[in-house]
């Protein structure tokens, strides 16, 4: 096989980042996250900054249905429309940026959604990496620094968000629903370091490298 796409979801502290990065580098292929709003925006042309505003929140639900109608998911606005930099819009930018890394080259994509972006493409494994709250809760303290309290605060948060956002932008699909991946791992069951190694194992397997 060419090339190979490797999609992470996780839950807030459960490590997912962390494992991403570390399967990046042991396949020796990129690892993506936040760099896909730069290469939506260096490719539409439209600010960054806009892409970071709507990764970070979620269009109320009258809203986000109203724009629905006018950009439909998957298709791209026109640049002279005002629909162009609506949050609908950015979103299919971003998926065109995830679904052309998919046929271009080996990579690692961590969040946006990719899973669900790629679940048709037959050179994808799809990964869910999960934790429970307590040792998600003592990672973000070791992380972040904060109180056990404003962990949980942020953990919840975060997680809400992650579901919120997956479940708007793939039409009421839900992002812990196993069946939605390849595999789902308990880092901290199975042990941040050994999902590096199943995953790379698997990878291997799957992808005949």
């Amino acid at each position: 096989m060419e090339h190979y796409i490797i999609t992470i979801a996780r839950g807030f502290g459960s490590g997912g980042k962390e494992i991403g990065s570390k399967l990046a580098k042991r396949l020796g292929i990129p690892c993506y996250e936040s760099q896909i709003l730069k290469m939506a925006s260096d490719y539409s042309g439209i600010n960054e900054d806009l892409f970071n505003k709507v990764d970070e929140r979620l269009t109320e639900k009258k809203t986000f249905l109203g724009r629905l109608k006018k950009v439909p998911f998957t298709s791209i606005a026109e640049p002279n429309t005002k629909e162009f930099v609506s949050d609908v819009n950015l979103y299919n930018i971003q998926e065109q940026i995830i679904r052309q890394l998919a046929v271009s080259q080996s990579c690692i994509i961590i969040g946006k959604c990719a899973d669900h972006v790629l679940r048709d493409y037959p050179n994808v494994i799809s990964v869910y990496i999960e934790a429970p709250r307590e040792a998600c809760v003592q990672s973000i303290m070791r992380k972040l620094g904060v109180s056990e309290p404003e962990a949980h605060r942020l953990i919840a948060k975060t997680d809400k968000y992650r579901a919120d956002y997956y479940r708007y932008y793939t039409g009421g699909h839900e992002w812990t629903n196993p069946v939605n991946y390849d595999l789902t791992l308990n880092s901290d069951r199975v042990g941040r370091e050994e999902c590096v190694n199943l995953l790379n194992w698997y990878c291997k397997e799957k992808f005949h490298l």
